[in-house]
């Protein structure tokens, strides 16, 4: 049985020893033991289990946006490169932000759910969901994986994130019924 000391598994995982420390409080990856000293060490084959993917995940609302979908790719892999990431993969995704049938985010959680992934990175929170981001980022918590986002935004007061909570709702509804009504304007025309 080889053990790795704490420096060795977080290089192995592609993270700093913090984030290590911390799913060890969380109970997501324990140490296999201690020493003498205290000092945490990890099963070599634990570490390899716990060792997954990067996925990198991209969405915009509409095909005239198709543009901003490489950008946010792009920029998703350049990140992911230079802060030494491995087996990195981008899922790409059209569609609106509430709609929780896309291809890709039902790829990214089948990955999520069978362990396969170490660290899941994203442009902004709404680029993963519109509503309802912080359920799949608790399941991130259960399967330890990392979420990194690139432009986070310091912690808002409560009011506002019930603001910003209110706004998304209305703009989700909003777009739904003036797609209906496009959608039916445009098969009024053909018809």
């Amino acid at each position: 049985m080889r053990l790795l000391s704490i420096g060795e598994t977080a290089t192995q995982l592609g993270v700093v020893v913090g984030t290590l420390r911390r799913w060890h409080r969380q109970g997501l990856l324990l140490p296999s033991c201690r020493t003498m000293g205290g000092h945490r060490r990890y099963q070599h084959d634990t570490v390899q289990a716990a060792a997954g993917k990067t996925l990198c995940y991209a969405r915009v609302s509409s095909h005239d946006q198709a543009e901003q979908l490489k950008t946010q790719a792009s920029r998703l892999q350049k990140h992911c490169v230079e802060a030494g990431f491995a087996d990195i993969e981008v899922i790409s995704d059209l569609g609106s932000g509430p709609n929780y049938c896309k291809k890709g985010l039902q790829r990214l959680l089948q990955e999520i759910l069978r362990g396969h992934v170490a660290r899941l990175v994203l442009v902004t929170k709404d680029r993963l969901l519109r509503f309802g981001s912080e359920l799949l980022f608790r399941i991130c918590e259960f399967f330890p994986v990392e979420v990194v986002i690139l432009d986070a935004f310091p912690d808002a007061s409560r009011e506002q994130q019930l603001t910003e909570d209110l706004v998304e709702i209305l703009t989700v509804f909003s777009s739904r019924l003036y797609g209906a009504r496009s959608r039916k304007n445009l098969r009024a025309l053909a018809g």
